[in-house]
């Protein structure tokens, strides 16, 4: 007879192959998880636990908070949002080496803390950013990696989806989540602009400066912004104060949004309906992703893989921060032909409880396996970002972006260390705002 172990492995391995072919990661969740359980238990009984993992998941107050703080990002999307934080900074920074490349960074920030999406943050600056940098003579492969590597942020400031996916799968506070954040997204985009500094210090032909822009129009680009801002800092700073639940929080970002779209005089039916439109879409297509994940993790604790798992690394008598090293390369390969969520879906199931057990905290893994997931955005082969912006810049080759990309990679990889080595990182700001 087969073990259970055994089939555990076989699960994943399937599930593999199915996201190799194509298949929706939320669809080979669902069908390895279902099958694995019905191997395990019984047909009857898999399919009663994935109706009770629908029923929980479709009807559980706090995840309400994922559409509506997408319906605020797709609000503030129709309120013309888009490039004002670019705009800013480039006006801030721009006659500087390098200081369209810096205000790139400065408008991933910006806006990544509006959609929450890796791909939504590098799509949408990227097609304001790059025709600038371009224009502005800046070496091309530079401008790109600057942007895809920007554009990583989305993933990890609040309100991230990606951290509210896993505080749902991992049953963790989502406001602590948001919180732990703020310390490494800031110091992340940090690293970026230093990067940006000694490579046209180095090379002052990668970005040249451009001219000065007088302080009349710095302060009217600012002037466009701050009700952005307003609405920003009271939704995130309210939650992590404790002033708002996060779906509290997420309702008065909407009601902030829809009242940006009257200030801004862009109210109109047709921009709610498609604000509605494409909130819909992608929540639906999330909570399956969800449903899929809980019976995957459902079956994955079935197998006994991660009590398994964690015997290994007892019976090693690994040090914690060894044992956490070498999940970081499991997850940058696996991150290297596996797209963010899939990631973390497969992953969070086993991984986590091996954290815990370690003694690390569920927020400090939660902030170390999305900083992780970013690096999988930009790492080849399959690199998403990438893949965006060659989208935009059809021009550019693969290998121009790519390469680009290699010192935002190595500051990304001395960044990861930094949080490894020095949780606090991440673990100080929740304890102070908790």
């Amino acid at each position: 007879m087969i073990s259970p172990e055994l089939v555990g492995l076989i699960g994943v391995g399937v599930l593999l192959v199915l996201l190799a072919a194509g298949v929706p990661i939320g669809v080979g969740l669902i069908l390895v998880g279902l099958g694995g359980l019905a191997v395990l238990i019984s047909p009857e009984a898999a399919l009663i636990k994935g109706g009770v993992v629908s029923f929980e998941v479709i009807s559980k107050y706090e995840l309400g908070v994922l559409p509506l703080f997408l319906l605020m990002a797709h609000l503030c999307f129709a309120a013309g949002a888009s490039r004002d934080f670019f705009d800013v900074a480039a006006r801030f920074v721009g006659h500087r080496r390098g200081g369209l490349a810096l205000a790139s960074i400065g408008g991933c920030a910006g806006f990544g803390a509006i959609s929450g999406s890796s791909l939504a943050t590098v799509a949408t600056i990227s097609s304001v950013a790059l025709p600038e940098m371009r224009k502005a003579g800046y070496n091309p492969g530079f401008a790109a990696g600057a942007l895809a590597a920007g554009g990583t942020l989305g993933s990890l400031i609040p309100p991230s989806g990606a951290l509210i996916v896993f505080g749902i799968i991992a049953e963790q506070s989502i406001g602590k989540l948001f919180a732990a954040s703020i310390i490494p997204a800031a110091s992340q985009a940090a690293f970026y602009l230093v990067t940006i500094v000694l490579l046209c210090a180095v090379n002052p032909a990668l970005g040249p400066a451009t001219p000065r822009t007088p302080w009349r129009e710095r302060l009217g680009a600012l002037r466009k912004i701050v009700d952005l801002v307003v609405l920003i800092v009271f939704v995130l700073g309210g939650l992590m104060i404790g002033w708002f639940t996060p779906t509290e929080a997420a309702s008065v970002g909407v009601v902030g949004a829809l009242l940006l779209l009257v200030v801004r005089r862009r109210f109109s039916l047709a921009a709610i309906g498609e604000a509605l439109r494409a909130t819909l879409q992608t929540a639906g297509m999330i909570y399956v992703v969800i449903i899929g994940a809980l019976i995957f993790a459902t079956f994955i604790s079935v197998t006994g893989m991660t009590e398994m798992m964690s015997g290994a690394v007892t019976d090693f008598h690994a040090s914690p921060v060894v044992a956490i090293v070498v999940m970081t390369l499991v997850l940058l390969v696996l991150g290297s032909f596996l797209d963010g969520v899939a990631l973390m879906l497969l992953t969070t199931p086993i991984f986590l409880p091996i954290a815990v057990q370690l003694g690390y905290s569920p927020i400090w893994f939660g902030i170390f396996l999305v900083r992780t997931m970013e690096i999988g955005f930009v790492h080849p082969p399959l690199g998403l970002n990438i893949y965006v912006i060659q989208g935009l810049a059809k021009d550019l080759s693969l290998g121009t972006i790519f390469r680009g990309i290699v010192p935002f990679l190595l500051s990304d990889f001395l960044h990861l260390a930094l949080l490894i080595a020095v949780p606090a990182l991440a673990l100080w700001l929740p304890a102070v705002v908790a």
